[in-house]
């Protein structure tokens, strides 16, 4: 008799996520505090006073993020949260901007500003206390992801930190970071009955064809922009997608990492569109009372003679804002989330945005001047 002896074929990155998961779904979610060390119980103490101290603002946020991918460049999602939360803050301070005061009333602007601060706050409390740990476990040459449940992590980035410990693989943790963010938010913002009523189903048709929300702008050095745009910002998938195509316009080049990253160092977050493009936008109003609007952009520049466009600070838009504690529970329930990790081998993403942008910016100003036609005839 012959007997054949097969070799067993070495499993993937993805399948060995996947079965860790599998076995962390049919243990005990239950946390025993008694467990924790005193050592265990300040750090864990120290790590949410942190948290809590970055987390006054979108600008602190922001610059937090920022500090950790200069701290452990290895984790490329706070660079990448970093930009994105630029765009958070745009957003913010556009509610008070030159022309989303014409375009929405004082309650919308107020409603909304809540939706996007409650987002960029969770994310945040529950980001920053990861890397915190990280770097802590880096300080002491020991993971310490088993404390991640004590800071109502989920269960499925706790599998990831562990996995990313033995075999430090960017691309999963950055993809890993993207999937718990955006399923973090889905039940706490995207299906909040509130947020769903008052700002995601009222202003639906606004937000897509009218306001500049859906864009995700990078500046680099060159004084150029990248990005992408959300078309259903509904969508918990496409959003995970839309997190993974900023990823490689961020990452795919080494040259445009550096040169984003440069933009980074030399321009330090204010809220205002002006950090970019102050050519155009101003954090102080240009205008005269009583004098009629007029058309002021073409093709990304401003008409000869015109004033720039008022984009104000986030601290001279906003003030602070006292959270409720985050909602509990875990979001991870099935494994299958894993097969978002993959990586595949599509065409470079094209990151170019800036015509998309301009034409934006032009919608938007012909609809605050014709808002304002109208309000003078009402």
């Amino acid at each position: 008799m012959i007997i054949f002896f097969i070799r067993s074929r070495e499993k993937t990155p993805i399948e060995t996520i996947k079965d860790e998961l599998k076995v962390k779904m049919k243990k005990s979610a239950v946390i025993d505090l008694k467990t924790v060390t005193k050592e265990e119980q300040v750090l864990l103490e120290n790590i949410k006073k942190s948290t809590s101290e970055r987390n006054l603002n979108n600008l602190t946020r922001t610059n937090a993020y920022f500090d950790i991918y200069q701290k452990h460049p290895e984790i490329h999602w706070a660079f990448l949260g970093h930009m994105v939360s630029r765009n958070g803050g745009w957003n913010m301070t556009d509610l008070k901007g030159e022309f989303l005061t014409r375009l929405l009333t004082k309650k919308e602007r107020s409603v909304f500003f809540t939706f996007l601060e409650r987002g960029n706050w969770l994310i945040f409390q529950d980001a920053y206390p990861q890397f915190l740990l990280y770097s802590e476990s880096i300080k002491r040459k020991k993971p310490l992801f088993y404390l991640l449940p004590y800071l109502n992590i989920s269960t499925f980035m706790e599998t990831i930190w562990n996995y990313f410990w033995r075999v430090p693989d960017t691309y999963i943790l950055t993809m890993a970071l993207i999937i718990n963010e955006q399923n973090y938010l889905e039940k706490r913002v995207i299906q909040n009955p509130s947020y769903q009523k008052d700002v995601l189903n009222t202003l639906e048709f606004k937000l897509q064809d009218v306001l500049s929300f859906n864009h995700i702008l990078f500046p680099n050095r060159k004084k150029s922009l990248a990005g992408q745009t959300l078309h259903q910002f509904q969508s918990l998938h496409e959003r995970i997608l839309l997190g993974k195509r900023l990823y490689a316009v961020l990452f795919q080049k080494k040259e445009l990492l550096s040169q984003f990253v440069q933009w980074a160092k030399v321009h330090r977050h204010t809220g205002s569109r002006k950090d970019y493009w102050p050519h155009i936008f101003n954090n102080v109003n240009e205008g005269i009372p009583g004098i009629p609007y007029k058309l002021r952009l073409n093709a990304c520049k401003l008409r000869w003679g015109a004033r720039k466009i008022y984009s104000p600070d986030l601290t001279s838009a906003w003030k602070n804002v006292h959270h409720q504690d985050a909602e509990k529970g875990d979001w991870f329930s099935e494994w299958q989330i894993a097969d978002y990790l993959l990586e595949h081998n599509e065409t470079q993403i094209n990151g170019e945005i800036e015509y998309d942008y301009c034409k934006t910016l032009e919608r938007l100003e012909l609809a605050a001047l014709a808002k304002k036609v109208i309000t003078i005839f009402d």
